[in-house]
């Protein structure tokens, strides 16, 4: 990486001690962390974060400010209007970061002019949803170094060049929602969690996956989240992705077609992951049940285990 910045498949770094932070497979792995450890990159990216587990601390910034309707229906930011950025911190002392950030056409430009003048990589920029208005695209981004500040610093350079807004303080606890959500967790085969307006439900690769030299905790890079929008009569708008590998991805999309399931993009989220991942994008709208079925169908096509009670990931 440039911008002071070191991309992942860089050189080895020495501990403390002058030993290799590497194991005997050449590999860095990622090392606990709390959120309080985090304490800086909160300040420099204005808001609080969560721990996902033991190993990513993930901050989530809606486009509240944005009102986007696709195929009829007026999108949430939790279901699919929104931006993320996560941190993981390595047994050589160097901090990864990933995310996505949705972005307005005009957006765009300024967005990747200033991440690219901090030393931030955009790897995927492509889109999310079928035709919708206002037009967006996200833009996924990598970041690897020694400071994590610098690394949110960047990140936060590029939000403010977009409409999101600050932080707001909320102690609202989860709503009930208009969904049989115990009917979509049998029909998935997991428990999904309620974020915000939306039913959250997620599945993580069984391979170890890494990028370049790092391997990334589960939950991070390789992730099936689907999200379930109430609409109304045990209906559902539901929008997410499937983590595929090349030699799935032909069965992961015929059985989608089958379950009437849209697709909307398939494509790559990172550059240097191996095995190298895809994610094919879904969208559907009707019955949630229904839809939580035809989706089990697709996912199972894949190598990936449900994450109970886990909502979401990169």
């Amino acid at each position: 990486m440039h911008g002071g910045t070191e991309h992942a498949c860089g050189g080895e770094r020495a501990g403390a001690d002058g030993k290799a932070d590497r194991d005997a497979d050449g590999l860095v792995r990622p090392v606990e962390s709390r959120a309080k450890d985090w304490a800086h990159v909160a300040t420099e990216l204005g808001r609080e974060g969560n721990m996902l587990g033991r190993l990513i601390y993930r901050t989530a910034f809606p486009r509240t400010d944005l009102r986007v309707s696709s195929q009829g229906v007026i999108v949430s930011p939790e279901l699919a209007v929104g931006s993320h950025v996560s941190f993981i911190r390595y047994a050589d002392n160097t901090v990864m970061t990933m995310g996505e950030l949705a972005v307005t056409e005009a957006e765009l430009h300024h967005v990747t002019g200033a991440l690219q003048s901090h030393g931030i990589e955009q790897v995927a920029i492509h889109n999310h949803l079928l035709a919708h208005f206002p037009r967006l695209v996200w833009v996924h981004t990598h970041g690897h170094g020694p400071d994590a500040v610098t690394l949110a610093r960047g990140l936060r350079a590029a939000l403010s060049r977009t409409g999101t807004p600050p932080a707001k303080s909320s102690t609202t606890p989860p709503k009930k929602l208009n969904l049989d959500t115990a009917g979509i967790d049998a029909a998935l085969g997991t428990t999904g969690t309620v974020y915000g307006g939306v039913y959250k439900s997620a599945f993580l690769r069984r391979e170890s996956i890494t990028d370049g030299r790092y391997v990334l905790p589960p939950g991070s890079g390789a992730t099936s989240a689907l999200s379930f929008q109430p609409v109304g009569g045990g209906r559902a708008a539901v929008a997410g992705d499937v983590a595929v590998l090349a030699g799935e991805a032909q069965a992961v999309l015929e059985a989608l077609h089958r379950g009437g399931i849209r697709v909307v993009e398939l494509h790559n989220h990172g550059m240097v992951d191996t095995p190298r991942m895809f994610f094919i994008h879904v969208w559907a709208v009707g019955d949630a049940v229904e839809i939580a079925r035809a989706l089990r169908r697709a996912v199972a096509a894949t190598n990936a285990a449900p994450a109970r009670g886990v909502g979401g990931g990169e």
